[in-house]
């Protein structure tokens, strides 16, 4: 698949060439995790919140990247520690899980909007368990303007590894300089500057369109 560039009537002639703008989702257009959210899932969880933290997030990278399912992740996470989740609480936390993920930036949902409407061609690259990746598919059809949504559980990889951002290049068919991947953390910029993709990192959506030369 080769993008159609910006039509050139759309943007500021001094700004640069994008071919592609990649987009993370949680931190960007997703909000992160509610704070209620947060405190709902330890309360199920019944430990204490700092160890269950560092088992939530030390085994998250390999739930991201599908090589667990929701079921298994949550065992590991009553393993590490010393304790037991039978099934129907997996299926609480599983549920909690979700919802503390699911909060979106409407700011951000219509500067997609804008963008595609402008002829900018735009994927997602997103580190998201499986669960979560359909949940969202179900309830955002804003995900269908995406040319290439990477989806972490799907495609194997995950941020900040190298091969996430070349399976989107691949996906893609364009150059690494002509991408711009905008993501919140800092090491997933510095992963994507590795195999040549150009970063910028979200702090809000009118520097976003400052960098994309977007008028408000």
């Amino acid at each position: 698949m080769t993008p159609t560039p910006l039509n050139d009537s759309h943007r500021d002639p001094a700004a640069p060439a994008h071919d592609v703008v990649l987009f993370d989702m949680f931190g960007v257009i997703a909000r992160h995790q509610s704070a209620d959210g947060k405190e709902r899932l330890a309360a199920l969880a019944g430990e204490p919140a700092p160890a269950f933290w560092d088992a939530y997030w030390g085994l998250r990278h390999s739930y991201d990247r599908g090589d667990v399912t929701g079921a298994a992740y949550w065992r590991q996470v009553a393993d590490a520690l010393g304790t037991d989740f039978d099934d129907a609480r997996i299926a609480r936390l599983v549920e909690a899980d979700l919802a503390s993920w699911s909060a979106v930036d409407a700011t951000m949902v219509a500067l997609l909007d804008e963008l595609t409407a402008a002829g900018q061609p735009i994927a997602l690259l997103s580190n998201i368990p499986e669960e979560l990746a359909a949940h969202y598919e179900e309830r955002h059809s804003w995900l269908k303007l995406f040319q290439v949504c990477a989806f972490s559980c799907r495609i194997g990889h995950a941020k900040p590894e190298p091969e996430a951002y070349r399976w989107c290049l691949d996906a893609l068919g364009v150059e690494p300089g002509r991408v711009l991947f905008v993501d919140d953390r800092e090491d997933n910029i510095r992963a994507a500057e590795t195999v040549g993709v150009r970063g910028h990192l979200f702090t809000t959506p009118a520097r976003l369109r400052e960098v994309l030369r977007i008028s408000a």
